[in-house]
């Protein structure tokens, strides 16, 4: 039986608890240390490079938070384990550099990027996360890589990351027809969706909760847009402040 209830209830930290300010980068061990200390689960990305080392960083370039206009895809880990994220003293780190911090001390929330060869990175993400014991999940806006996990490692956690992509100009209007609604779901029967939180509440949420999927929400940054998600559906991914803190 799978454990949900972390993803249901619990709060978690989108790329860590990073600061507004950047002092804290995103996706950094510093931003993940600060998640472990306020009990928080982590959202985290991860990319494959090209030598096969698997990295945790959000984009596909290296250009926003490292300054350098460099394909993920392109380089090696020699390559770039020098870099500092944005101005601060935190270097790119390995999926396993994580694993070995985090410990099994608040749960994770690994998002496959869905660029690129995305069987490779499942492969070579599995070959870490085998001997990983804490708790973790799976998420994607690939449905290729849900039904990847369904197929491989039904017994891992996955989720369906979807949003309208109203503004992404790299998909077809037919892509994202098919996306927005999350009509492959029958298929790769996931665990649980999260959706954009620009676009909620929608329709397409709605009947996927009707139909008693868990449904998530992403990202919010304030208690407003927080408690909007947890009103229609069942949590929210955050960032920039803390939901269970008292005022």
């Amino acid at each position: 039986m799978k454990d949900l209830e972390w993803i249901k209830t619990g709060f978690i930290a989108h790329r860590g608890f990073h600061s507004l300010d950047k002092s804290i980068p995103e996706n950094s061990l510093l931003a993940f240390k600060k998640a472990i200390d306020y009990g928080y689960a982590i959202e985290l990305d991860i990319h494959v490079l090209k030598d096969g080392n698997v990295v945790v960083f959000h984009d596909d370039n290296l250009d926003r938070i490292c300054k350098k206009d460099l394909k993920l895809s392109e380089v090696t880990y020699e390559q770039i384990k020098k870099l500092h994220l944005l101005n601060t003293n935190e270097k790119i780190p390995l999926l396993s550099d994580v694993l070995a911090l985090v410990e099994g001390k608040v749960p994770l929330l690994i998002e496959f990027k869905p660029k690129g060869d995305y069987t490779r990175l499942c492969e070579e993400a599995m070959v870490i996360l085998k001997g990983y014991t804490g708790k973790y999940a799976i998420q994607s806006f690939n449905p290729k890589i849900v039904n990847w996990f369904k197929k491989n490692y039904p017994d891992i956690i996955r989720g369906q990351l979807a949003e309208y992509f109203t503004d992404d100009e790299t998909i077809s209007k037919t892509t994202k027809f098919i996306l927005k609604r999350m009509l492959l779901n029958p298929l790769t029967k996931p665990d649980f969706i999260n959706y954009g939180l620009k676009d909620l509440p929608n329709k397409f949420a709605r009947k996927a909760y009707s139909k008693g999927l868990i449904v998530l929400g992403y990202t919010a940054r304030n208690k407003l847009e927080f408690d909007m998600v947890k009103k229609y559906y069942h949590n929210a991914v955050f960032e920039f402040f803390r939901p269970d803190e008292k005022k």
